[in-house]
């Protein structure tokens, strides 16, 4: 098995955990997290150190890191940690939790989680360092971009396009052929017909862009 260190603690690093678990490639040798998380245990899994050691870690032969951070409109520490591990010279697995249904013809970027439950059908495009919640589906042609994160349950139609960094909130609808631009956050629940521009804070149903300052 790949040895295998997360990086970042929390909610959504357990659920990384539990996807690992039910996998026979990657042997996750611990966390790195905040100063006052050392030595605690995140669903079995021992913090071992602080983010500021990674060059340690791969010194000591450790060659694939994953990003375990959550995040919720907010991508910039996901993307700090990222690269700093990716000039390190870590090399990031994708993901995919057993329960994920993910088509053959799916291109899908390092780094990237799919969760439990998730559907991935042909020709879908995903950047790097994307989350796929549980019971998301991202249908056929669609497009979603670098350090995005669809929320539990989130659709998106057939041919959508979602610009980098954007989150899609949970239960969001978005239909076919639609584009939303780059950070970007779609309230929970909402439905989206139209386009949505580069930026925005949009929700309900029909989804509107909130008014901008």
């Amino acid at each position: 098995m790949k040895k295998l260190l997360l990086i970042g603690g929390g909610g959504h690093c357990k659920s990384i955990i539990d996807s690992l678990n039910q996998s026979t490639e990657y042997d996750i040798i611990g966390i790195l997290d905040t100063p006052n998380k050392l030595g605690t245990l995140i669903s079995g899994i021992k913090v071992i150190g602080v983010d500021s050691e990674m060059q340690s870690w791969f010194d000591k032969g450790i060659e694939f890191a994953f990003i375990a951070l959550g995040s919720t409109g907010d991508t910039q520490l996901r993307q700090k940690l990222y690269e700093k591990a990716y000039l390190i010279g870590f090399k990031f697995p994708i993901i995919n939790d057993p329960t994920a249904l993910i088509s053959a013809n799916a291109r899908i970027g390092e780094g990237t989680f799919i969760g439990k439950g998730t559907i991935i059908n042909t020709a879908v495009q995903i950047g790097k360092n994307a989350i796929i919640n549980s019971g998301a589906i991202v249908e056929h042609d669609s497009t979603i971009g670098d350090y995005c994160h669809l929320a539990p349950g989130a659709t998106l139609s057939g041919n959508v396009s979602i610009g980098n960094h954007t989150h899609v909130g949970t239960n969001a609808t978005v239909i076919q052929g639609i584009e939303i631009g780059e950070q970007s956050i779609i309230g929970a629940g909402s439905v989206v017909i139209r386009k949505i521009r580069s930026g925005s804070v949009a929700y309900g149903n029909p989804c509107k862009e909130a008014e901008r300052e």
